[in-house]
């Protein structure tokens, strides 16, 4: 008699899943490079191609609406043929980013390597797409899963910027460059065979339920839940960027000086992974918008705690509340669109909530900085963090009010 195969080998939450889950883990971080290397470096670009420093900064920008646009196109790429070719090309286009950054001959065609190869061909993928991937390999512990991978980006921000710039002060910066693409292309390819497998197909009656729910999200039309998914993501980030961004320079008008506030950022990131960590517990109970909810009201705590205490140990502790947080408020739109859209949309709507955040990052920390140029004062921009906080709050209280919400709660 044949023997069936082995359950906990095919079904979704088993072992094959886990590991999976570690693969992408693993790639997410060394990926996450992408993200951290450019701040790094900026000192000694600047000082080799002789620029100021807002010129300087022109790399990270390109990267960030790369990263942005990037995870659209991945995220598209990844619902047609699975999560495994996408990756394999963003790897490949992440160590050339790297190689041609190494050997630009001038500060414009580094910036154009950061945008186009390493943030919108290459890191893009390491982010968005693996959680909407992720997503579909899990049911009962879906947001932990999803929230573990979303670590990844923390880690590597944990882990990377001390390599770089240990590699900058042994060999230059276009030697570590170039050596963190060869790296990445060692290293992580391998990891793709991992996720070469498609991903399970769900019981024919929870895809049935799973397309007449994505017909009509919540009542509403798939780009309607969609556009308001993204206002929230605006909102929601424009009120995290103002500590993210600002906390270094904040300390040092306060006169506790730079290093203070890096080791504040520091404690964010930290925290943050315990908070996505938390974030995706908490989901797998309650759901993706209550998770939502809950991290955007405690948010809004953390920022008007920054208001009245600003002595230097109270600043620690708001840091690392800020980051306990807020850490889980970005992975739970990948669960929001696994809750109420086509599994089939996963890759390409993750993609879009991960781009509304990107920018709400990078014009809450333009915004910020404009009107600390205003006021002489940051007090202004934490009541501005707050107000768009409460953007975020009300479009989620009232997604949380329609009927489909209290249907799937209780079920």
């Amino acid at each position: 008699m044949e023997r069936a195969p082995a359950p906990a080998e095919n079904a979704i939450d088993g072992p094959p899943a886990w590991r999976r889950l570690a693969a992408a883990l693993a790639l997410g971080t060394l990926g996450g490079v992408g993200m951290w290397s450019v701040v790094v470096a900026l000192p000694a670009v600047q000082a080799d191609f002789g620029v100021d420093r807002g010129t300087a900064s022109l790399p990270y920008t390109l990267l960030m609406v790369g990263f942005g646009l990037g995870g659209i196109l991945m995220g598209r790429l990844t619902d047609r043929y699975g999560v495994a070719r996408p990756l394999a090309g963003a790897i490949v286009a992440l160590a050339a980013g790297y190689v041609l950054a190494g050997l630009a001959p001038s500060l414009a065609l580094f910036a154009l390597a950061h945008g186009l190869l390493i943030g919108a061909l290459g890191a893009s993928a390491f982010f968005g797409p693996l959680m909407a991937d992720t997503s579909h390999w899990f049911a009962r512990r879906r947001g932990l899963a999803v929230s573990i991978v979303a670590c990844g980006n923390y880690l590597a921000g944990t882990l990377w910027p001390p390599v770089v710039q240990h590699l900058i002060e042994t060999v230059g910066w276009r030697q570590a460059h170039i050596g963190i693409g060869v790296f990445c292309l060692v290293t992580m390819l391998p990891l793709t065979l991992a996720m070469r497998r498609a991903a399970p197909h769900l019981r024919a009656g929870t895809t049935a339920a799973a397309g007449a729910a994505a017909a009509r999200p919540l009542g509403l039309s798939p780009h309607a839940l969609q556009g308001l998914l993204i206002v929230a993501g605006v909102a929601c980030c424009v009120a995290m960027a103002m500590p993210q961004v600002h906390i270094v320079a904040y300390c040092g008008d306060l006169g506790y000086g730079a290093a203070a506030g890096a080791q504040m950022l520091s404690l964010m990131l930290g925290f943050g992974i315990v908070s996505r960590l938390a974030s995706g517990w908490i989901a797998d109970r309650i759901g993706g918008l209550r998770t939502l909810l809950l991290g955007s009201f405690l948010q809004g705590v953390a920022l008007l705690l920054y208001i009245p205490f600003n002595d230097l140990w109270s600043l620690y502790v708001i840091s690392a509340l800020f980051g306990l947080f807020q850490g889980g408020i970005v992975p739970s739109y990948a669960i929001i669109v696994r809750e109420h859209f086509a599994p089939k949309e996963a890759g390409s709507r993750v993609g879009l909530c991960v781009m509304a955040t990107l920018f709400g990052m990078a014009f809450g920390g333009w915004l910020s900085g404009e009107i600390f140029d205003l006021t002489g004062s940051y007090t202004a921009a934490f009541v501005n963090g707050l107000l768009w906080n409460l953007v975020n709050l009300s479009v989620v209280l009232w997604l949380l009010r329609r009927p489909g919400a209290r249907r799937l709660a209780a079920a």
